[in-house]
């Protein structure tokens, strides 16, 4: 089931990432590039919003996943109430955006006059979808505590498509972003009565009418709480960097460090479909059955070692011929060292949201949390010193530095909740510093010895993959997949 509910995560963010790939050229040929601008905006506000909800929803998914085969009177309790206290904030949160909107389109934003009427009319729309928009997450965070990916999947699939596809169904019709915005306002209400519709389908005792509890509140948002908090530090730190770097540089040096730190950063797709079914699972099975997680946390560091691994090998071997053959020789030049720190950088960034999971999963999003805010300050004196130093191989320097620390503290914190995976820890441990080994040999090659170097090793890790990281029933696994029908 891990594995099946993994993949359709994996397809519900990939495919939709494919059709904006597709649909973007066409969008900004349609739309033109002033009118693309701000529909790119109202895509990153989309995202945005959903992170609003104050934690709650993440909340509701680990406090219904511990109590799995209790009472389902408390489960349903728990989702009313949480809903009800997302719509209010999500009432709350549009009609801010609605009162705002003149103000932002006439004086913050820099829109066009011809197009500031139009931006208006649209802005209000997406100001009336916002409680939709949020109040999802807690009909989401329902299902993913039951595990129900499959529905999750076949829900935010279609939506995800209609995202960038939406927009293109219009154009033959109309340029305006009237239409446009409506068209995803359309898709968002039609997001949130699937998910209702599953939901009273799945569950049935939701249907015999709203169950509040006020008792509740006080652990929602002592939960949600801390998860807000991460999720207001995480982006400043996540994006420090490239703003110290347009403040202490030069603007364009922001394009150097961006560019491959948008394309190594992509693989946490991987991570993400994984963390998000471990998540529950771990909040389950943290008080019911310890040693099933350790099972589901080695598993999943496991995974994306295996998965990640060989894409940072070839990143970092072959950065500058990549470089080259995509931007041309003085991108090359300049963000080579950048893409190779990077490329080995994530790969522990991937395995530390295992330890993440765990540490959010067992109702310790404080420790997270506080963990972010700790690291905040030291972080900014460390990129603006060596964004001094080095440039933009400093800030790659920095982050890297970053990631490692907190992967680290990460894996403490999970030690501490889970003390039987210490000798597990030992292996990955001895598994990093033979794969920084190999990762720091590969910036030393040049030519025909690196290419052979690389064919070599990744040769070599697959078969110790196959027999000795991999257990039979793993393998055999893999084999059905690889030959459906024939194992």
């Amino acid at each position: 089931m891990l594995a099946r509910n993994v993949l359709w995560n994996l397809a519900g963010q990939v495919l939709p990432l494919l059709a904006g790939i597709i649909a973007i050229p066409f969008l900004i040929g349609g739309l033109g590039t002033d009118r693309f601008g701000i529909l790119t905006l109202i895509w990153v506000a989309i995202g945005y919003f959903s992170l609003f909800d104050l934690g709650l929803g993440r909340a509701l998914t680990q406090l219904v996943a511990q109590r799995l085969g209790s009472s389902e009177d408390a489960a349903h309790r728990l989702f009313w109430t949480t809903s009800l206290l997302i719509a209010i904030i999500g009432t709350a949160g549009a009609l801010v955006v609605a009162l705002l909107n003149p103000w932002l389109i006439h004086h913050f934003l820099r829109v066009p006059a011809a197009l500031q009427q139009e931006c208006v009319l649209a802005v209000y729309l997406l100001a009336f979808s916002i409680p939709f928009l949020l109040s999802t997450s807690a009909m989401r965070g329902m299902l993913e505590a039951h595990q129900q990916f499959l529905s999750i999947n076949a829900i935010r699939l279609p939506m995800g498509l209609a995202t960038y596809l939406g927009p293109l169904l219009v154009l033959p019709f109309s340029r305006s972003l009237v239409a446009v915005v409506a068209l995803l306002v359309v898709t968002r209400l039609a997001t949130w009565l699937a998910f209702l519709q599953v939901c009273f389908r799945t569950f049935a005792g939701l249907r015999a009418g709203v169950a509040l509890d006020p008792t509740l509140i006080g652990p929602l948002f002592r939960f949600g709480g801390w998860m807000t908090v991460s999720n207001a530090v995480g982006p400043v730190i996540a994006y420090a960097d490239r703003f110290l770097i347009g403040a202490l540089i030069t603007v364009s040096a922001v394009a150097y460090y961006a560019t491959p730190y948008e394309v190594v950063t992509r693989l946490w797709i991987i991570p993400f479909a994984l963390t998000g079914v471990l998540f529950p699972a771990f909040a389950t099975t943290l008080a019911q059955d310890p040693r099933r997680t350790v099972l589901l946390f080695m598993r999943g560091v496991k995974y994306i070692f295996l998965a990640i691994f060989p894409i940072s090998l070839v990143l970092v071997a072959f950065a500058s011929d990549a470089l080259r053959a995509w931007l041309g020789s003085t991108f090359a030049g300049r963000s080579t060292v950048v893409l190779q720190l990077l490329a080995a950088g994530i790969l522990i960034n991937c395995l530390s949201h295992v330890p993440f999971a765990l540490v959010q999963g067992g109702g310790r999003a404080d420790l997270t949390a506080k963990l972010n805010l700790a690291e905040l300050i030291p972080y900014f004196v460390l990129v603006i010193w060596l964004i001094h130093v080095l440039g933009i191989n400093g800030a790659a320097i920095a982050w890297v530095v970053r990631v490692v620390v907190e992967a680290a503290v990460y894996f403490v914190m999970a030690q501490a909740m889970l003390p039987a995976i210490r000798a597990h820890l030992w292996r990955l441990g001895l598994a990093l510093v033979l794969a920084a080994g190999t990762l720091a040999t590969a910036t030393l090659l040049s030519g025909a010895s690196r290419v052979l170097f690389v064919i070599s090793t990744l040769s070599l890790f697959a078969l110790v993959a196959w027999f000795q990281v991999l257990s039979p029933h793993e393998r055999l696994l893999g084999l059905k997949a690889l030959t459906p029908g024939k194992v």
